[in-house]
């Protein structure tokens, strides 16, 4: 179990070792920007009230999954995060995804989201979390 030291929330499988046992949540966080963890957290307990979610670091992200994995935040960058939606369809008409790319020899496309505020996690992204979240249900 892991406990934000933000909010002191507790967060249920989110400190599993990934499969080569080379990684776990505190490894992406240490040494990262206050500002930086506290969008991380700001983005987990947004999702947190869409529905249950498991967060699992893989060796290069993390990734958030309801029953399928149906987010990955690929960067904690000095000052913002990036996370990567995939989905079955582009959703060219918005204002949230800097790139839509299709993942080579598939239907999936990669929806790239950088957030810098909290104010980035606005209700368009929201919509796109659901929209996630139900397909990974």
């Amino acid at each position: 179990m892991w406990i934000c030291p933000a909010c002191q929330q507790k967060f249920v499988n989110t400190n599993q070792v990934h499969s080569c046992g080379d990684k776990v949540l505190a490894d992406f966080l240490d040494n990262k920007s206050e500002h930086t963890v506290t969008l991380f957290w700001e983005f987990i307990r947004s999702y947190q009230q869409i529905g249950d979610i498991t967060i699992h670091p893989t060796k290069s992200m993390i990734a958030l999954a309801a029953k399928t994995r149906i987010a990955y935040i690929t960067r904690l960058g000095r000052d913002f995060v990036d996370i990567v939606f995939p989905f079955q369809e582009p959703h060219h008409e918005n204002l949230c995804f800097q790139k839509i790319a299709q993942v080579p020899g598939t239907s999936q496309y990669n929806h790239h989201l950088r957030i810098t505020s909290a104010e980035d996690i606005n209700g368009e992204v929201k919509e796109f979390m659901k929209q996630a979240y139900t397909s990974g249900k």
